[in-house]
């Protein structure tokens, strides 16, 4: 099995020490900071904004990885960019029109940012075929997009195998990363399917023993 990055979301970081959280998971050797935003509206639930990532992206030095579940990312992207943030993924599903998905994919680039694109379980892969020689990062959501702790849906795993297959026929560039339901067992699935990057929140933040249940993840 390749590498795989993990990329501990602060969704289910403890807010009171958020700055302590954030530096247990860097000593780990992490490479990204996965950031979830949600609007109450694209998804039953509020998470936080930009200020939020302003305040914390130059207190480490990990990649901000942006993942916006809401309904109008283009309006927001920009806030997004300013306050640190080194990849902005955003949902396939935000938009009905395809202008508006390749508009929001030019302006992340325009800013000098990585970007991703985000599809739900319901969402085949053959629906962004027209992206994927655009963008740097596929995310398949495993788990309905808007709650932490969900089970894993291995919906997934033929979803990373076939982004695998379209990467190597074509000769994209993006990665695959994965969100949702991420434990010991669940990572072994994806990274056999050939995941390169696990979101991980519940797990990893609700451990007892974190170095020893993140070397789970990766060996």
């Amino acid at each position: 099995m390749k590498k795989v990055e993990i990329a501990p979301s602060i969704l289910n970081a403890d807010f009171k020490n958020l700055e302590s959280e954030i530096k247990k998971v860097e000593d780990l050797g992490v490479k990204f900071l996965h950031f979830d935003v949600m609007d109450g509206h694209f998804v039953p639930n509020i998470s936080f904004g930009a200020p939020i990532l302003a305040s914390i992206s130059k207190i480490h030095n990990m990649i901000n990885d942006v993942h916006l579940m809401i309904s109008d990312p283009l309006k927001y992207v920009p806030d997004f960019a300013k306050a640190g943030a080194d990849l902005i993924t955003f949902h396939y599903e935000s938009y009905e029109e395809k202008e508006k998905i390749l508009e929001t994919i030019k302006l992340i680039k325009s800013l000098n940012i990585k970007c991703g694109i985000s599809i739900k379980p319901a969402t085949t892969v053959e629906e962004i075929l027209p992206y994927l020689d655009k963008v740097d990062l596929v995310l398949v959501m495993s788990v309905e997009p808007g709650f932490g702790g969900q089970k894993f849906n291995p919906v997934a795993l033929e979803k990373i195998k076939e982004l695998n297959r379209l990467k190597d026929e074509n000769n994209y560039h993006y990665l695959i990363e994965v969100d949702g339901g991420i434990n010991a067992e669940t990572a072994i699935s994806c990274r056999s399917a050939g995941v390169d990057i696990l979101v991980c929140g519940t797990y990893l933040y609700r451990s007892k023993n974190l170095k020893e249940d993140y070397e789970k993840l990766i060996k």
